[in-house]
């Protein structure tokens, strides 16, 4: 379990999986000869043999009046296309407790878009229905995502996505349609970051003069930011997800800006650097 402080917002990392390898399917230009030029991800991103590290985790946000979890996951129960992410049975909303946060002490749930492994805890399956998992809780999902899926063909990866775990808390009247730009409180607000999805957002936080952004998937993964022409086979526009990286390089590289990445494994966040025109992170142990 990781934890941040930035000003008087404390942010937790909740880890529902953390694997090596099994990544081509979304970043087929990273085999292993190409990540082995990148001696920096070594231990922490990449190991030894050059196969990625990835994390799929929750981020719990506690700020001076609010308890705000950022993307839920793949969730448990869930029929999805990828066997290692169907029906899945872990000890997330136990996980979730010990971090310091029951579910029902949720006010807000933040979603920086709507596929398959940032949604799936939105609900969770009693007495064969999907219900709220956090029903005291806002759904913030921005107004062009949520328009862009309710129309769109789900493909083989978001299968089953809108059906039992955005629309069920639609049901319930716990959403709020919200623009790319919103400001969720004093210290949160939504960042634009398009590409990857037609309404994808980061979460950018700032308190008493710190700042740190949560990436979403923007950057899937760290050799994206030595390699910013590396786009996700998942991504909705490749080009536009490449232009918001070199975006984000220009805007906060060799600034004290945490980097909290959606799927950068452990140790999961630090700070862009840069030498010119190249870049990497920075870890923070």
């Amino acid at each position: 379990m990781n934890i941040w402080e930035v000003g008087q917002v404390k942010i937790t990392r909740v880890i529902e999986m953390e694997v090596a390898g099994g990544t081509k399917f979304i970043l087929p230009q990273a085999t292993p000869e190409e990540v082995l030029k990148m001696p920096w991800l070594i231990p922490h991103f990449a190991d030894e043999a050059g196969k990625l590290i990835m994390s799929i985790h929750a981020l719990l946000i506690e700020t001076p009046s609010h308890k705000m979890i950022v993307d839920t996951c793949i969730g448990n129960d869930k029929e999805r296309n990828i066997p290692s992410w169907s029906n899945l049975q872990l000890p997330f909303l136990e996980d979730l407790q010990i971090a310091g946060s029951d579910r029902m002490e949720i006010d807000v749930v933040m979603c920086t878009h709507l596929h398959v492994d940032h949604v799936g805890w939105n609900t969770m399956l009693v007495d064969g229905e999907w219900v709220p998992t956090f029903p005291n809780a806002r759904y913030l999902i921005g107004k062009k995502e949520y328009e862009y899926w309710d129309n769109a063909d789900p493909g083989e990866l978001n299968g089953g996505v809108m059906e039992d775990s955005v629309r069920p808390v639609f049901e319930a009247g716990l959403v709020d349609l919200v623009e790319m730009d919103h400001q969720v409180c004093k210290e949160i607000r939504f960042e634009p970051t398009t590409g990857h999805t037609p309404g994808h957002v980061s979460i950018h936080i700032s308190s008493q003069g710190q700042e740190a952004l949560i990436t979403g998937d923007c950057i899937h993964h760290p050799c994206q930011i030595e390699k910013l022409d590396w786009a996700s086979s998942a991504d909705y526009d490749q080009s536009a997800s490449t232009a918001t990286r070199r975006d984000l390089m220009a805007r906060y590289a060799d600034q004290n800006i945490l980097i909290i990445g959606t799927h950068f494994a452990t140790p999961t966040a630090g700070y862009l650097k840069s030498n010119g025109s190249d870049f990497w992170l920075d870890v923070v142990i």
